[in-house]
């Protein structure tokens, strides 16, 4: 289609799962899968959290090390659910990791409750459970401490103690690499109203599109909802309530699978996977009644154009495509690597500067 923006960044998602009886192995691979994204010279690569799980529980800390064993990629969390997290505590870690990467690092946030908060409630807040704020306040604090607003009202020396008002380290760029994932009309804008970037994925929730200004149940109108023109919606009211206006930055993110290279037995198993998840497209699942994008699985040229021709996709320039969660690591390098050398370049993307071919 003659009229879609060439794709500027190229980053991917993975969730980093491993095996209980021998979680290095899982973590290690998780590591060399961010090296190899960056051999390939895709722009980011981003990681979730999966709290009480077999992923990664950790990724500021799983980010420290990749740090260490790249240069160049930038390294993002997509997203940190903050209803876990202390937002001062998490400024520090933040802050940190981003000096240690040479200011690479693009954190991603969302609240509400957490996960399983009724099983997990008392372990995680058992003084403060009911009395803990999970609302866009979270957000707030976190990005006053990022920002270097005052967490203390006293600055200076006590007996041999120096002391700051501010988070240390302090990371003056970081501020402007936050994200906040979101998957709702009013997510976005209040994104959006904040400054941050915004963080798109795999899930919308049901909703008028709102381009005419309208919010609610989709299921009002009469017409089906549909998923790409929901997300459409939200890209737009962010960037319609952003300083930047159609500069903002939005980042797309859906499971993306590309066969090109693959054996016929990957090319099965990839598949069934979509096929698998599919019934979970058809309409709106759940009492917050989420829709869920198909998983898309194909040629590069077979996958571009069916992005090409994705209402939200055809907005944004840049992508974290998902890697699904339940594959092999073999899986990973072949699906990375037609990416970055097929479906990438297919969608106007160029890898970043000293990137390898594979062999």
């Amino acid at each position: 289609m003659p009229d879609f923006k060439p794709l500027r960044k190229l980053g991917f998602l993975t969730i980093g799962l491993f095996d209980e009886a021998d979680p290095a192995r899982g973590h290690e691979s998780t590591l060399s899968i961010i090296e190899l994204g960056e051999r390939l010279g895709f722009d980011s690569a981003w990681v979730r959290h999966r709290h009480l799980q077999y992923g990664i529980s950790s990724p500021v800390v799983v980010l420290a090390a990749a740090s260490q064993r790249t240069s160049r990629i930038q390294l993002g969390t997509a997203v940190t659910p903050l209803g876990w997290e202390n937002p001062l505590r998490l400024a520090e870690d933040l802050a940190t990791v981003d000096i240690l990467s040479g200011g690479r690092l693009n954190p991603g946030v969302s609240v509400g409750r957490p996960m399983q908060y009724e099983r997990v409630r008392h372990a995680l807040y058992p003084d403060t459970a009911d009395a803990e704020d999970f609302s866009y306040e979270r957000v707030r604090r976190l990005m006053a401490f990022v920002r270097g607003e005052p967490a203390s009202g006293f600055s200076g020396t006590e007996g041999f103690e120096a002391f700051s008002e501010r988070v240390q380290p302090h990371s003056p760029g970081l501020a402007g690499r936050m994200w906040y994932g979101g998957g709702s009309l009013r997510s976005a804008r209040w994104a959006g109203e904040q400054g941050m970037n915004f963080l798109t994925s795999s899930v919308v929730k049901a909703e008028e599109t709102g381009e005419t200004g309208e919010t609610g149940d989709a299921g009002a109108s009469g017409q089906a909802p549909d998923f790409a023109s929901i997300q459409r919606s939200h890209i737009r009211a962010f960037r319609a309530h952003h300083p930047d206006g159609d500069r903002a930055r939005v980042s797309h993110g859906l499971v993306v699978i590309p066969t090109d290279s693959a054996t016929p037995s990957q090319r099965a198993k990839y598949e069934a996977y979509a096929r698998e998840r599919l019934p979970r497209t058809a309409s709106p699942q759940g009492p917050a009644r989420l829709m869920f994008a198909p998983d898309l699985v194909g040629t590069s040229a077979e996958l571009a154009e069916r992005l090409h021709a994705h209402a939200a996709f055809r907005e944004i320039d840049e992508v974290a495509f998902a890697l699904p969660f339940t594959f092999d690591h073999e899986d990973y390098v072949q699906i990375l690597t037609d990416i970055a050398t097929g479906l990438g370049p297919a969608l106007g993307w160029r890898p970043a500067a000293g990137a390898v071919s594979p062999d």
